[in-house]
C-alpha cells in the first residue's frame, strides 16, 4: 500500500500558527466583562442596614394591625380564674351556711365542743384542788402514814361524785332535756363548798402561821373555776336548746317539725294579707335577699323573723317569692 508523504509546513504557516496561538492565549488571560445580574446588591443600595430597616418597618405594620384586636384581653388569666373560683366557692359556702340543716349541724358541733372543754376544765380545776384538800385532810400526819395516804383520796371521790351530777346535766342538756332539779343544784354546791373550804382553811388569816394572800388565792383557784363552770354550763346549754335554725315543714319531711305559732299581735309590714300589703312585704323580702340578710330561698320561719310578721303572712310571702322565681 502506498502512502502520500505529508508536505512540510512553510515558514508562513508556522508564523500564522504562532499568531493564532498568541491571540488565543491573550483572550484566556484577559478578564470578562461583568453581566448585569452578577452585580453586587450594594450597587442598587440594598445594603444590610436597608434590609434591617425594611424588616423593622414591616414588623411595625404587623404589630399595629394586631394591637387593634381585643381578643387577648377577653381571655381570663390564671389569676382571674383563680379569683373567680374563690368567689364562687365563697358564695356556695355562704349559701350552705344559710341552710337549716347546716346551721343545726354547726350548733350541735359547737355545743359538743363547749361541753367537752367545760368538762376538761372542771376536771383540771378539781385536780388542782386535790393537794389543798390532802393537806387539810392529813392534818399534819407523817408522810406515807395511813392517814396521809388516805387523805389523797378525799378530793377524788368528791370530784367523781360532782362530775356524775354535772355530766348528767350536761348530757341531757345537749339532748334538749335539761334537768332543773333544786336537789341536784344543792348537791353540786355542797361538794363545791366543801372543796373550797378545805382548800382555803389552812391559809386563812388567824389560821395560817404566816398569812399570804397569794397562797390563799392560789389554793382557792381550782374550786372557784369549778364553781364558775358548774354555774355557767347549764345556762349555756339551755340557750342552745332554744336556738331556732329556721326549719319549716318543707325541710322536715317524714319528721315531726316544730309547731308554728299563730299570727302574733306584733305589728309588721305584712300582717294584713291583702294584695297591696303582700306585694310590699314580698318586695321587702326581695330587698333582704339582695342584701344577703335572707338566703336565696328563705323559709317561712326566716321570713317571719326578718319581717316580724305572723306565720301565715310569712308563708304567703314565701309562696309569692317561689312563684316569682
Amino acid at each position: 500500500m502506498l502512502t502520500t508523504p505529508t508536505p512540510e509546513p512553510s515558514p508562513e504557516d508556522i508564523s500564522r500558527g504562532l499568531a493564532e496561538l498568541e491571540r488565543h492565549l491573550g483572550e484566556q488571560a484577559s478578564p470578562r466583562p461583568a453581566t448585569p445580574s452578577a452585580r453586587p446588591a450594594e450597587a442598587d443600595g440594598q445594603t444590610k442596614r436597608v434590609q434591617r430597616l425594611r424588616a423593622e418597618v414591616a414588623e411595625a405594620h404587623q404589630l399595629a394591625l394586631l394591637q387593634g384586636d381585643d381578643a387577648p384581653l377577653l381571655v381570663d388569666t390564671a389569676k382571674v380564674r383563680k379569683r373567680r373560683k374563690q368567689a364562687r366557692e365563697a358564695a356556695r359556702l355562704h349559701e350552705l351556711g344559710q341552710d337549716p340543716a347546716m346551721r343545726a349541724w354547726q350548733a350541735a358541733r359547737m355545743r359538743r365542743l363547749l361541753v367537752a372543754a367545760a368538762m376538761v376544765s372542771l376536771t383540771l380545776a378539781l385536780a388542782w384542788s386535790t393537794a389543798g384538800v390532802q393537806t387539810f385532810a392529813a392534818d399534819g400526819a407523817p408522810a406515807w402514814s395511813p392517814s396521809w395516804v388516805f387523805a389523797w383520796l378525799v378530793e377524788p371521790f368528791m370530784s367523781l361524785a360532782l362530775l356524775v351530777v354535772v355530766g348528767a346535766r350536761a348530757y341531757l342538756g345537749t339532748r334538749g332535756q335539761p334537768i332543773d332539779s333544786p336537789t341536784l343544784v344543792r348537791i353540786e354546791w355542797l361538794f363545791l363548798a366543801l372543796t373550797l373550804g378545805m382548800n382555803a382553811w389552812p391559809y386563812l388569816p388567824g389560821v395560817a402561821a404566816e398569812f399570804s394572800i397569794s397562797r390563799l388565792v392560789l389554793h382557792i383557784l381550782g374550786p372557784v373555776v369549778a364553781v364558775a363552770i358548774v354555774t355557767a354550763l347549764p345556762i349555756i346549754l339551755a340557750a342552745f336548746t332554744r336556738l331556732d335554725h329556721g326549719t319549716d315543714e318543707r325541710s322536715s319531711k317524714g319528721v315531726t317539725g316544730r309547731k308554728y305559732s299563730t299570727n302574733t299581735d306584733t305589728p309588721g309590714p305584712a300582717d294584713d294579707l291583702d294584695e297591696p300589703a303582700l306585694a310590699i312585704a314580698t318586695a321587702h323580702a326581695r330587698d333582704l335577699i339582695t342584701s344577703g340578710d335572707l338566703p336565696a330561698y328563705p323559709s317561712a320561719a326566716a321570713i317571719r323573723r326578718a319581717l316580724r310578721c305572723g306565720t301565715d303572712t310569712a308563708r304567703a310571702v314565701r309562696d309569692a317569692l317561689i312563684q316569682g322565681a
